[in-house]
């Protein structure tokens, strides 16, 4: 239920609402918005009586919300979320396109500083690398850990770029929090609630994954758990979904893009790298994902990906992520 205050409320009425939304102990989730204030009503147990709240002065309107999901729902809050780094340098959910590169994982200083480098000059404003790699098969590189945090803290200083990496679970989280500036959940974690209520808990960013074979219901309920811990600032990531082809790794779900941006005002990326599996498809999905709306890409990039640790084959040579970059630049979509 969303109680819509009138452009006239005072802060006294605003808090009356509030107030009664506490007495019945429920949660209530005040929604400033640039032609309306609003109460969202959380944790109530079904159909709530509008009457209760229309005699506050004050309200308008009392609105149900017909989703499941309240918060990420653009029926509790129309205006579209962005997602703003540093001193507004970086603003994701604008207008603009934000691209986000690097290797799959952190292998060593040289090799994350190399690619950051590239990325940086053919136009990325984030670095992509994982620290803490969770990965099918238990004898696979599982990341440096700590130590790739440090690294990842050490492109950040030298070339400028913003940093997201990905938590694994619950326990490297906070660490996880301190070294990145976007805090990535992964496909496979989609439905980690415990992981999900600790990362917003976090006072970052979080970049939400889709599970490899989740509705985009079940992706908006995963962010419906961060931000019910106190964090609204979630970012959608559609990444490919597995169905029965064997010409990609997932089959990319392109019509999610302007789904999500109807149902949801949260920003949505893309990352086509794990939806391709194969470098020569890269390009043309994130041509596609550009065209179709997406807010940002989220693509792998390796200075030598035959000898890649983790995904080599779908990593983009230097060269052919400057390709893709142009491509897109040509598109008048990029920030």
């Amino acid at each position: 239920m969303l109680v819509v205050m009138r452009q006239s409320a005072s802060g006294e009425d605003v808090r009356k609402v509030v107030e009664r939304i506490e007495e019945m102990g429920w949660e209530a989730k005040p929604i400033p918005g640039e032609e309306r204030t609003a109460i969202g009503v959380l944790r109530n147990p079904g159909q709530t009586d509008p009457a209760m709240f229309l005699d506050i002065p004050g309200v308008r309107e009392v609105i149900p919300v017909s989703k499941p999901y309240k918060l990420v729902s653009r029926e509790m809050q129309p205006d579209n979320t962005t997602i703003t780094l540093g001193d507004g340098e970086v603003v994701i959910g604008g207008e603009r396109l934000v691209v986000m590169a690097g290797p799959c994982a952190v292998e060593s200083e040289g090799q994350a500083m190399a690619i950051a480098h590239e990325v940086k000059r053919a136009g990325a404003l984030l670095f992509r690398g994982g620290a803490f790699k969770p990965r099918s098969s238990p004898y696979s590189f599982q990341g440096l850990g700590e130590k790739g945090l440090e690294i990842l803290a050490k492109v950040r200083e030298e070339t400028g770029l913003f940093i997201i990496t990905e938590a694994t679970d619950h326990e490297v989280c906070d660490m996880v929090e301190e070294y990145t500036d976007i805090i990535q959940i992964g496909t496979r974690n989609m439905q980690n609630y415990r992981l999900l209520r600790r990362a917003g808990q976090a006072r970052k960013p979080v970049l939400l994954k889709r599970g490899m074979s989740a509705t985009l219901d079940e992706l908006f309920m995963a962010a419906e758990y961060i931000m019910s811990e106190g964090n609204s600032q979630v970012i959608l990531c559609e990444r490919g979904i597995r169905t029965f082809v064997r010409h990609s790794r997932n089959t990319l779900d392109l019509n999610a893009i302007p789904y999500i941006k109807r149902e949801s005002h949260l920003p949505v990326v893309v990352d086509p790298s794990h939806a391709a599996g194969r470098r020569d498809q890269v390009i043309p999905l994130a041509r596609a994902a550009a065209a179709v709306g997406a807010h940002g890409l989220l693509v792998e990039v390796h200075n030598d990906p035959d000898r890649a640790m983790s995904d080599g084959p779908q990593s983009l040579y230097p060269e052919q992520f400057v390709e893709m970059m142009e491509g897109i630049r040509g598109m008048n979509v990029l920030v």
